[in-house]
């Protein structure tokens, strides 16, 4: 099973203190957790049951685990329909890790959704697998006439052959989630401020995304100007008739000054602010330099169109932070990430892949995005 989990923090001490954001994604992508409803013509998202046990669940944590000695304390939660999202801070060194608790957490809501389905826990049910059937592995055979119940079998199986289990098995006998999960380390306080508002704004983004799907589009390879992009908006900008790429130097190749504070800053700055009221004019940047990002912010706070290339790749489940997103549910937003620029070519003898040859390949990139006159062609979404 494939999962959109980024890996774990390497190095990182999960017995200790510290904030985190949780995300947990159930198995396969099944919308288990939470529904779309319309009420009054106004469409919300809702818990299911399930999804209103895992809440409960996550609100009992901290009680939970205070019997075991791990001081801990949850935040902001909410369910999705394929994924949890909640916030948990540690508030002193555990006996246990992170780990352990999500383990643990994951485990209550199977056994919930094995008990809503009318079936008993895995320790108490014997294995599903037919030791006559010829069809059945021969490792799995061995083993399954080793541990007769489902839980001791599931435990002496390894991640892949737990992932041939389950496909053999069927869906309602395997674990509600993923076997992975993904954190992400709080940094500091506005970081911490920054979780809890994404966890608290996901329903709003997701009602955004169904509202809106021509301006909210995530496709994963589009063909332009003989490239392949990942782009996440309104794609519908690329056949603006005007394209005006912005490119700053950082300083001014003659004072030394820092660009954005210079005349001719302002002077260009005037002129694309010109070209964007005038009508029909996308910008183009991928705003590396001080210069472009003043201009990408100056788009996004005032609803200018804009056509931003970032080094991040575009994924099946990669969102944009919350400016961006709402740029491009207005509209005024297109997001691509070239496939390959770590393949383009080295720049001044410096290597491809490195930092200074990717921002020269991406404002090259810019450059023929504004001179393409063709027509984009979706190649998977």
């Amino acid at each position: 099973m494939n999962s959109s989990y980024r890996p774990r923090n390497p190095g990182h001490d999960y017995y200790g203190k510290g904030v985190y954001l949780i995300t947990l994604v159930v198995r396969g992508r099944e919308p288990l957790l939470a529904t779309f409803t319309s009420e009054n013509s106004c469409e919300k998202l809702v818990p299911t049951t399930l999804g209103e046990e895992l809440l409960r669940f996550w609100g009992e944590t901290s009680e939970r685990q205070a019997a075991h000695g791990n001081h801990v304390v949850t935040h902001a939660c909410v369910c999705m329909p394929d994924h949890f999202h909640g916030v948990i801070e540690v508030l002193e060194p555990m006996q246990w890790n992170l780990g352990d608790i999500m383990q643990g957490l994951k485990a209550a809501c199977t056994r919930q959704w094995w008990q809503m389905q009318g079936m008993a826990a895995s320790n108490d049910r014997p294995n599903s697998v037919d030791l006559g059937n010829p069809n059945i592995p021969a490792w799995l055979r061995a083993k399954a006439a080793i541990h007769l119940t489902e839980g001791a079998l599931v435990r002496h199986l390894s991640k892949k052959q737990r992932q041939e289990y389950y496909a053999l098995v069927g869906r309602e006998r395997r674990p509600l989630f993923d076997d992975n999960y993904d954190d992400t380390v709080c940094i500091d306080e506005r970081h911490r401020a920054a979780m809890i508002a994404y966890v608290q704004d996901n329903p709003r983004r997701a009602l955004l995304r169904r509202a809106m799907p021509d301006v909210m589009r995530r496709c994963l390879h589009v063909r332009l100007a003989g490239r392949s992009y990942g782009a996440f908006g309104n794609l519908f900008l690329l056949r603006w008739a005007r394209r005006i790429q912005v490119q700053c130097h950082r300083k001014h190749p003659t004072t030394g000054q820092p660009y954005e504070e210079t005349t001719d800053y302002a002077r260009q700055h005037d002129r694309w602010v010109a070209a964007i009221l005038e009508g029909s004019t996308v910008i183009v940047t991928p705003s590396i330099s001080r210069g472009e990002l003043q201009m990408k912010n100056e788009c996004l706070e005032k609803g200018y169109p804009l056509i931003h290339i970032q080094k991040e790749p575009i994924t099946p489940y990669w969102k944009p932070e919350r400016q961006r997103f709402d740029a491009c549910a207005n509209g005024s937003l297109l997001i691509l990430a070239p496939w390959g620029l770590d393949q383009m070519p080295d720049v001044d003898g410096v290597p491809s892949d490195s930092d200074y040859s990717c921002f020269h390949n991406m404002n090259h990139l810019a450059e023929e995005i504004c001179s393409f006159m063709g027509e984009a062609k979706i190649i998977r979404r």
